[in-house]
């Protein structure tokens, strides 16, 4: 017995805006602040971590707080280069200013980039330091909201020679932007979680992406989803070995949370821990409009690993299968699936994936009202 159309769009629809990718339909149907004086008191954070969140030492709340009902933080990144224009790794880039929080620096990266997600608007001037080169600053002013790619920043050769100490580890660098992450909202009220607008993101460890798949599922508006389909379910009688009522309503509602932690957790959390890979969309946002069409679809059966390195996507796919096996623990005998009709909504899952994927190359973050503004260069 399949589920009417109308809760395959609403299944499809649910997928693209607010589970990761690895989240399939019910079986049955067809289926990123600054942590800086405290933990480090050089202050020296890596590339992409200099997240403005530090404890008022005076009380009254944190200096983040007090910013955010002001103006919306902008953001700047830039390129760290020598005379020749080859790219500089490890430099340190400190971000000071009138009005900006002390203490903030990151590390450019292996490409030469560094980034500053959250900078109070206003005038701001970066110092950039680095082994065996000559001290640099720049200074500029960055609007409300608005994210400022700066011109590539060349640093000369200097006699005296000057150590980087880096304190942060990758699993601190990857806390840092998976609170960015959480704070990404669709029209401001549906998750966007598993989508990182940051392409070189430090990989998560297993702790961090059963964390976010629990973040994920006990968001409230994933209840409201669950309700909302068990209610068309009970009004045109599926699964009608649940019966009616609230005893019935209430089965339908339980079987509906039961599919989305065995999809979010199986998929995107335990798979993705045993085979060491990363179950978020990574935002590509550059090229053609066919380059990124045929990038999202992709990314319905290929994901990054925690190598960083491109790999077939079995935890979506294997995520599916597992999660409509399971599904016949709880569904009625006559709605439970057999082995053809399992594959053929793992297939499906697959395509719904792709759908959600594109959603996010070319809806999701237009509507984020909490993600990163738009880049001109990113479109």
């Amino acid at each position: 017995m399949s589920r009417p159309v109308v809760l395959a769009l609403l299944a499809l629809a649910w997928t693209a805006l607010c589970f990761p990718q690895s989240v399939q339909p019910p079986p049955v149907i067809v289926s990123e602040g600054e942590r800086a004086a405290a933990d480090n008191p050089e202050g020296v954070t890596p590339q992409g971590s200099s997240e403005q969140e530090r404890p008022d030492s005076h009380g009254g709340g944190s200096a983040g707080e007090q910013v955010q009902g002001q103006q919306s933080p902008g953001s700047l990144s830039g390129t760290i280069v020598d005379q020749s224009g080859a790219v500089i790794a490890g430099a340190v880039i400190k971000l000071s200013g009138k009005n900006q929080l002390p203490n903030l620096q990151t590390l450019s990266g292996s490409d030469g980039q560094f980034f500053f997600p959250k900078v109070i608007p206003g005038a701001f001037q970066l110092t950039i330091t680095a082994a065996g080169f000559a001290a640099q600053t720049f200074s500029g002013i960055v609007d409300a909201g608005e994210i400022e790619a700066l011109p590539p920043i060349g640093l000369t050769l200097a006699d005296a020679r000057t150590e980087v100490e880096v304190s942060l580890t990758q699993v601190q660098v990857a806390e840092e932007q998976i609170k960015i992450e959480e704070q990404q909202r669709v029209l401001g009220v549906i998750p966007n979680f598993y989508v990182s607008y940051i392409p070189d993101a430090a990989p998560l460890d297993s702790k961090q992406k059963f964390q976010l798949a629990f973040r994920t599922m006990i968001d409230p508006f994933t209840f409201v989803v669950v309700g909302g389909i068990a209610g068309v379910e009970q009004a045109q009688n599926h699964f009608a070995g649940y019966g009616q009522g609230v005893e019935g309503y209430g089965k339908r509602f339980g079987a509906g949370v039961a599919d989305a932690t065995t999809g979010i957790f199986i998929g995107a959390a335990i798979l993705p821990s045993v085979l060491k890979q990363d179950p978020r969309y990574f935002y590509k946002g550059t090229g053609s409009k066919a380059s990124r069409f045929f990038y999202a679809i992709g990314n319905s059966v290929i994901c990054k690993g925690d190598n960083r390195r491109w790999q077939p996507n079995y935890s979506n796919v294997l995520g599916s299968l597992a999660a409509g096996g399971i599904s016949n623990l709880y569904y009625p005998r006559q709605d439970r699936n057999g082995v053809g009709l399992t594959f053929e909504n793992a297939a499906i899952g697959i395509g719904a994936t792709a759908i959600a994927n594109l959603f996010q190359e070319f809806v999701v973050r237009k509507l984020s009202l909490r993600g990163p503004k738009q880049d001109p260069d990113r479109r």
